[in-house]
């Protein structure tokens, strides 16, 4: 049963990022990449899909001790990403991306690529060729010259900054500091921060606050800047967060779809799969309870036949092709920060995540008429 688990969540992983991996490795995702809603956005798109589809099926590549059928599959996705990621950065490649012009947007899916490099830092980093290793450095170099809004932006600055420092470069401790300050002072309470000074109803702690929070946390624990004593705080609290994505979770697989960027669709439940990953669940949630919500969400979006188009690229919306949930700034690359959901794949196979008994989940659980334990708020 959890073989099958694990076949159907490789499928659905595969299956979203193949467009996008496949032109990009060819170098033919220029002429590809559709984009005839938000045309505006051409400009960004191809960062944008290959950042956030890197960062989600990054940790699948770096998983070790795969076998059969999987370890194949594996093997051929490592050398295609290494290809794609050539293609990204070579400036005589036709899909050499944007990183230095514009607003900013490419600093946004910079941050991307750069949390991908962190989760995969053999296959994603330590066998990159000489040249591609430097190329990469340049162009996540390149995205300094944006100052970044003062929002869960500034986290995209840090987590530049910790694959620079990951790929034997010099981080700018300045920024990283800064994210790090000023989170802590936007912490609410309960696992939630402040996207700025405010609270907003949307799904920015998962989409990017917390996982990025925790990552650059961890990537500058030993740098002598009290990170070491700030982790296991963070960690609690994004554990607790990841609590309660789970409880969002309904029976049927759905969820609140609520503020901006919900045409991310799965890519909502970032943190509680990071929580996952990184083996920080609370005490009371069990892994392979995370695993069944988790798979009836996978299933109510990929079980629609409006989520990708006759070629297999993603479409905006939740259930079909609904363009009116996608705001200005959401290009066909930008859907792709639903490939985060997948990150647990990096997991083992024998790990309890996927070898476990399955667990109904909270709602589940409490609209079956079962007894639950009560939720309790954290500090």
């Amino acid at each position: 049963m959890s073989e099958d688990r694990r076949r159907e969540w490789l499928a659905a992983m595969t299956r979203i990022a193949q467009p996008v991996m496949d032109h990009l490795a060819a170098g033919t995702l220029h002429e590809a990449l559709p984009c005839s809603w938000h045309p505006d956005r051409r400009h960004f798109a191809m960062l944008e899909a290959f950042g956030r589809t890197l960062q989600g099926i990054a940790p699948w590549l770096e998983a070790e001790g795969l076998r059969g059928e999987e370890a194949a599959l594996q093997e051929s996705w490592r050398k295609k990403a290494r290809q794609a990621l050539q293609m990204a950065v070579d400036p005589a490649s036709p899909d050499y991306m944007n990183f230095s012009e514009g607003y900013g947007q490419a600093l946004v899916d910079a941050a991307f690529l750069a949390h991908g490099i962190l989760r995969a830092p053999r296959q994603l980093n330590a066998l990159l060729p000489a040249q591609v290793k430097e190329q990469l450095i340049s162009a996540l170099r390149a995205t300094r010259r944006f100052t970044p809004f003062v929002s869960n932006w500034i986290l995209f600055s840090a987590m530049v900054e910790a694959a620079l420092q990951a790929l034997g470069d010099s981080p700018d401790l300045t920024r990283v500091d800064y994210a790090v300050q000023m989170f802590s002072r936007w912490y609410l309470g309960d696992g939630t921060y402040g996207d700025g000074d405010h609270f907003h109803w949307d799904y920015y702690n998962s989409f990017v606050i917390s996982p990025m929070l925790t990552d650059v946390v961890r990537a500058f624990r030993h740098s002598g800047r009290n990170y070491e004593q700030l982790l296991p705080v963070v960690l609690g609290r994004a554990g607790r967060y990841a609590q309660v994505l789970e409880q969002l979770i309904a029976p049927d697989g759905s969820w609140p779809v609520v503020g901006r960027s919900v045409t991310y669709r799965f890519g909502a439940f970032h943190a509680l799969s990071h929580a996952a990953l990184l083996g920080f669940l609370p005490a009371e949630l069990p892994a392979p309870q995370v695993r069944c919500a988790l798979t009836a969400a996978i299933r109510r979006i990929m079980g629609c036949p409006g989520v990708l188009d006759k070629d297999g690229w993603l479409q905006p919306g939740i259930t079909a092709c609904q363009p009116g949930l996608a705001e200005g700034y959401i290009s066909v690359g930008s859907l792709y920060l639903c490939e985060a959901v997948f990150l647990p794949l990096g997991l083992p196979p024998e790990d309890a995540f996927w070898s476990a008994q399955d667990l109904p989940w909270t709602s589940c659980k409490i609209w079956s008429g079962q007894d639950c334990p009560c939720d309790h708020a954290v500090d």
